[in-house]
């Protein structure tokens, strides 16, 4: 009590009030939540509906016990909000964490327990994993550290790109397996920085947008598994069970040790706004590392379990996600945290979209009933921070809630669309029946978003979850024995198909075949309308040796080889042309679904369906040809593609083009390299304008312009 009034008067927020603990304290400010650093020392607020008392407590970095504890006083709180500022702090220095007391009452919701030390949910950095793979001290009380962090970082002009959505090529990575590999050559392998250095590669290939795995701090030794076939200890690799959702993954920075990890990540996403590339993160707010009763109390559960997750009349935790637990998401006081949680990460560290795993639950009410109008999807859909950042449903569930065309999207929601997924993939395989429905979904899927626009399909065939590409024409059955759970583990519904022989193979037939494969499915994706996402690797032919669940699994099996950008160096070549070919043709990324329109300008409509015959496209179940002429407002090309899973060859006949236009080879995928592809704008015009052989399972497209070439650019 040191100031004196004149100085009281000059900062009336700036003097202590109490002495807790030997510690100068005053009531803290209860928003925002989480440490501050103020005049003077550091604000520490936190929620509690329930608990009767909360304590403050303070270590001395990496210190085992802690240097003081200071029970909030009555007067500090106020409504549910235990609030506190404690002066003379040297806030770089120190961790803390919350000892919540209260009911210990399962039956009731309420698990207090004032001998743990809790993480603060909205610690901006988390100590105690700071190294990837480093074994903890597990005799340690207190795990995952909170630490305050300063908002000090140089943006300098950096701002959101804001490239509009139907423009995007999303590339969905993992920050640790992108470098981890020892070809990668970076300096710092599995790291943000490692990622940093690859930002060339990338622009190279063509993509806009990287989609990240969870980079949220979790504990990638929470897996007590090992793989049963070499005794390897596995890990959670993937990264689905967040310990905090504010902090990024100090094992992913080169200077996670240094507590640097926050500005290492903002100086990654600076870089790739220079290069012209937005950042999505993959974020799960559908459940927590606390698992069910049995598992660890780290933050949630102790400071107000009720409040957090969707529990049974008995007290137990509903499991809509699979994994134990479901966070209670439109509880109004959760529904706040989420949204102070991507507003964090689009203020401070600029991220523009994120990706909502098992997006479904967020729907559900705290019984786990579906909602009609789910207050979360629409507060996120309207808030201003977020006003312009990309939100991305993955529209299901593991409780079976399937929303693939259904999610509530209030204008602003787009969706990985599964039945894309679906349907592609079975096509590829020469499945009878679908070249319907594949009219549909390469159509933008009209009959799933015909009021959202074409951008609301966010388009795959491949994803972290499941098969890779190379995988996909590989293997018919799922390969997941290193997983240690007897491959039960993983989906059984692939819809692939191994060409001719399971697993790898010396002959040449079945690996030319699985070549074409792969290219008609990259032809077919990056020709669609929507929103087409690349798994990293799969431009290079990435294996996981067939198996669709390498969640646990950090080593080679799911890690980038770099040694195949020269390896597959044709594949990589023909996914670089052909995410030039969709960023040339603006009628491939038209926000509106075609309609059959004609085009005046042109004498053609929009969109046409042909089959062996111009104008005559087969519907029946048999089959398995099906061609697309699509030209649009914006490009005086007309692009057609020709899709054969047939395993014979078809006579194409071409449907005739207006005004002195004639038809351009572009994209050939039965033909032998260099010829199975050209950059677009130097295609070759045909022979015979009128018809084309497409050879078996093949793609053809053509480009009907003038003869001189498109001087235009990309």
């Amino acid at each position: 009590m040191s100031e004196t009034s004149s100085e009281q008067v000059l900062r009336v927020d700036a003097y202590p009030t109490h002495e807790v603990g030997g510690y100068r304290v005053r009531a803290g400010k209860p928003f925002p939540f989480g440490a501050n650093v103020v005049p003077g020392g550091v604000s520490f607020s936190v929620f509690s509906d329930q608990a009767t008392s909360m304590t403050l407590v303070i270590f001395k970095r990496g210190e085992p016990e802690p240097m003081a504890e200071l029970q909030f006083p009555e007067e500090f709180r106020t409504g549910s909000v235990f609030a506190m500022t404690v002066f003379g702090l040297d806030h770089e220095n120190i961790e803390y964490g919350y000892r919540a007391d209260g009911p210990f009452d399962p039956a009731t919701g309420h698990r207090f327990d004032a001998r743990q030390v809790l993480s603060d949910p909205y610690a901006r950095l988390i100590a105690g994993r700071d190294v990837w793979g480093v074994e903890p001290d597990r005799s340690r009380g207190y795990q995952y550290r909170s630490r305050v962090c300063l908002q000090d970082f140089d943006w300098a002009d950096d701002t959101p790109l804001r490239i509009p959505a139907e423009d995007l090529v999303v590339y969905e990575a993992h920050v640790r397996g992108f470098t981890r590999h020892p070809s990668s050559g970076v300096t710092a392998p599995g790291t943000f920085a490692g990622l940093r250095e690859k930002i060339p590669y990338l622009k190279e290939l063509g993509i806009n947008c990287i989609e990240l795995l969870p980079v949220f701090e979790f504990d990638e030794s929470d897996n007590p598994r090992t793989n049963p076939e070499t005794g390897e200890r596995l890990y959670d690799y993937w990264g689905y069970n967040t310990v905090s959702f504010f902090a990024p993954k100090a094992g992913y920075a080169a200077t996670g040790r240094y507590g640097m990890q926050g500005d290492e990540f903002r100086t990654l996403i600076k870089d790739l706004h220079a290069a012209g590339i937005e950042v999505i993160l993959d974020v799960v707010f559908n459940h927590t590392a606390e698992g069910n009763e049995l598992g660890p109390t780290i933050s949630f559960k102790g400071l107000d379990n009720a409040t957090y997750y969707m529990l049974t009349p008995e007290g137990y935790y509903f499991n809509f996600s699979g994994t134990g637990n479901t966070v209670n998401c439109n509880h109004p006081v959760v529904r706040n945290f989420v949204l102070d949680c991507l507003r964090h990460w689009v203020a401070d560290y600029h991220i523009d979209g994120f990706r909502f795993d098992l997006a479904a639950i967020l729907g559900r009410s705290a019984d786990g009933t579906p909602l009609p109008n789910p207050p979360l999807l629409e507060l996120l859909a309207f808030d201003p921070v977020l006003r312009h950042t990309k939100l991305i449903a993955e529209a299901w569930d593991a409780g079976g809630l399937y929303e693939v065309g259904n999610f509530p999207a209030y204008g602003r929601w787009a969706e990985w669309n599964g039945k894309y997924r679906d349907t592609v993939r079975s096509f590829l395989k020469g499945d009878p029946g679908v070249t319907g429905e594949l009219a549909t979904r390469i159509a933008g899927s009209p009959d799933l978003y015909s009021s959202r626009g074409t951008s609301a399909s966010v388009n795959f065939l491949t994803a972290h979850d499941g098969f890779t590409l190379a995988d996909l024409v590989s293997y018919n059955d799922k390969h997941n024995e290193a997983n240690g759970e007897g491959n039960n583990d993983g989906g059984n519904d692939n819809a692939s198909w191994n060409c001719g022989a399971e697993g790898p193979t010396d002959d040449p037939e079945v690996s030319a075949l699985r070549l074409r494969q792969m290219k008609n499915a990259l032809a077919i994706l990056f020709t669609s309308q929507g929103i087409p996402m690349l798994l990293a690797g799969d431009e290079v032919a990435r294996t996981q040796l067939g198996n669709n669940n390498t969640y646990c699994q950090d080593n080679e099996l799911s890690w980038f080889d770099w040694d195949q950008v020269d390896g597959n160096a044709e594949l990589l070549r023909f996914t670089r042309e052909m995410i030039g070919f969709r960023k040339h043709h603006r009628e491939l990324r038209s926000t509106s679904h075609p309609t059959g329109r004609l085009r005046d300008s042109l004498g053609l409509p929009d969109i046409s369906w042909h089959g062996e015959r111009a104008w005559q496209p087969d519907w029946s179940a048999e089959s398995r040809l099906l061609a697309v002429a699509r030209c649009g407002a914006g490009d005086e090309d007309v692009v057609y593609v020709a899709m054969n899973s047939h395993w014979e060859p078809h006579d194409l006949e071409l449907p005739a083009l207006p005004g002195g236009r004639s038809w351009h080879l572009f994209a050939d995928t039965g033909a032998e390299a260099p010829y199975d592809i050209r950059t677009p704008g130097t295609e070759q015009e045909l022979d015979n304008a009128g018809k084309y052989l497409i050879g078996p399972r093949s793609v053809v497209i053509l480009v009907g312009r003038a003869n001189d070439p498109d001087p235009r650019d990309d």
